[in-house]
């Protein structure tokens, strides 16, 4: 194993950075630049080499070759991936090869860089990784003011523990879901929580943006470019430089500006309009749609090798209805946010309507009902006709036959009561307390349902 000059220097000095490369050449590049960066390289040639130098030391990035001697640069990402999961490590492609860059992010690499290697890029790179907490900092919890992702069901504790994998990479983000579903709230806590946070947050809705302006919008553009161009203007790609560009409803992005698109993030460079030279951007990009965006490329409306490039790894968020027993804490929070402590309660019919529901709308249709029913309610009291849930009815199935609407509204309140005594191990009147109501009340409805 070949060890950098500087790595002679005390244990303690100076942080480690593992550079693994079987070109002698570029491993002397990236040595020196580290050095004049504060940080110590120990460089390996080979993936054997690499691993050893893995269990000898503590690194706090790894660079890795993709084409190594005794294998390639993807068995090194799963080995830290398996063995060292808090150590980022960024692996070096061929200039063009995208797929091998795409590859290593789907197995876990943090970013990538393209050869020949750009001396700024990797400087980017590597400041990105080291603002990374460390192995033994646990996730971090919202600051305040920081968007939250409310709700303890399984799903949106899934969601909350790929966020936290999600910020400790640079690969862009397909965060898919349905209209509502919070897929900006994720994008900002993806950026919150990353080694981008001191960064801009810059969202944009593509659906939002003439045709003919989207170019210079993304891109910017040169003082009489074109009619109406009086001075100098950067883009959104500018403005996200050193942060993260959130890119909503992509979808709707017409092909034309889809492969100026592709471009930019392959090259990570962007040309303004009226500008001959292309200038070197440092962003991560998330994008979201509430479209399917894999059949959008069947159809021929998005292109394939753009959606590839953005669809790295996705990031799928729950609609309300899969994740109904977050409904109600949901509902209290939001009530709280809109009338402060003293925010009308829901009662229990009220909880097990909301509980019940499809929510077409997601949380944004929560959100509305609730300032509506706010609004109607009297004695600081939701009923559940202060809601105006309107349930969908198939006509095409509807007939005599069809329960009525009392009949529909005791059994989802039957439903509400059976699943509170489960939840309370059949204690009435623990259930009770949390029904708002007294034992003998809560008695006479279950009475009601033998």
């Amino acid at each position: 194993m070949s060890v950098s000059r500087n790595e002679r220097r005390p244990r303690t000095e100076l942080k480690r950075v593992l550079v693994v490369d079987d070109e002698a050449d570029i491993r002397e590049l990236i040595d020196l630049t580290l050095l004049r960066m504060g940080l110590t390289a120990v460089c390996a040639a080979s993936v054997a080499e690499a691993r050893a130098a893995l269990e000898a030391n503590d690194f706090q990035l790894c660079l890795t070759d993709m084409r190594l001697p005794d294998g390639d640069g993807l068995e090194i990402v799963r080995h830290i991936g398996e063995q060292h999961a808090r150590l980022p490590v960024a692996v070096i492609t061929a200039y063009g090869s995208a797929e091998n860059a795409v590859a290593a992010l789907k197995a876990g690499a943090f970013d990538y860089l393209a050869k020949p290697i750009g001396l700024e890029q990797l400087r980017n790179l590597v400041q990105a990784a080291l603002r990374l907490p460390g192995a033994e900092t646990e996730s971090p919890s919202a600051a305040p003011g920081e968007p939250e992702l409310l709700g303890d069901s399984p799903a949106m504790q899934q969601v909350r523990t790929m966020i936290d994998k999600l910020a400790r990479s640079q690969a862009p983000v397909y965060i898919s879901g349905a209209s509502g579903s919070g897929k900006e709230v994720a994008a900002r806590l993806i950026h919150a929580h990353s080694a981008r946070s001191g960064g801009p947050f810059v969202p944009v809705n593509c659906g939002a943006i003439p045709e003919n302006l989207m170019e210079s919008e993304f891109f910017g553009y040169r003082k009489g470019a074109f009619t109406g161009a009086d001075s100098d203007r950067d883009g959104f790609f500018q403005a996200a430089h050193g942060g993260t560009l959130f890119l909503d409803e992509v979808a709707d992005l017409p092909l034309a500006m889809q492969v100026k698109l592709l471009r930019a993030i392959q090259e990570k460079k962007v040309r303004k309009v009226g500008q001959v030279s292309e200038e070197s951007v440092d962003l991560r990009i998330l994008c979201a749609t509430h479209h399917n965006l894999r059949e959008c490329v069947e159809s021929g409306k998005f292109r394939q090798d753009l959606y590839y490039r953005l669809n790295v790894i996705e990031l799928r968020m729950p609609p309300l209805r899969e994740r109904s027993e977050d409904i109600v804490p949901l509902a209290q929070h939001i009530l709280l946010r809109l009338s402060g402590p003293e925010h009308p309660v829901l009662s229990p019919e009220a909880q097990a309507a909301l509980a019940a529901y499809t929510f077409p709308g997601n949380v944004r249709e929560l959100e509305n009902i609730l300032e509506r029913a706010t609004a109607l309610c009297a004695d600081a009291r939701i009923t559940a006709q202060d809601l105006q849930l309107e349930a969908p009815v198939d006509m095409g199935h509807a007939s005599a036959a069809s329960p009525s609407l009392s009949e529909r509204l005791h059994a989802v309140e039957s439903a509400f009561l059976q699943k509170t005594l489960a939840d309370t191990g059949d204690d009435l009147n623990q259930a009770a307390n949390l029904l708002q109501i007294s034992t003998q009340s809560l008695s006479a409805r279950l009475a009601r349902e033998d």
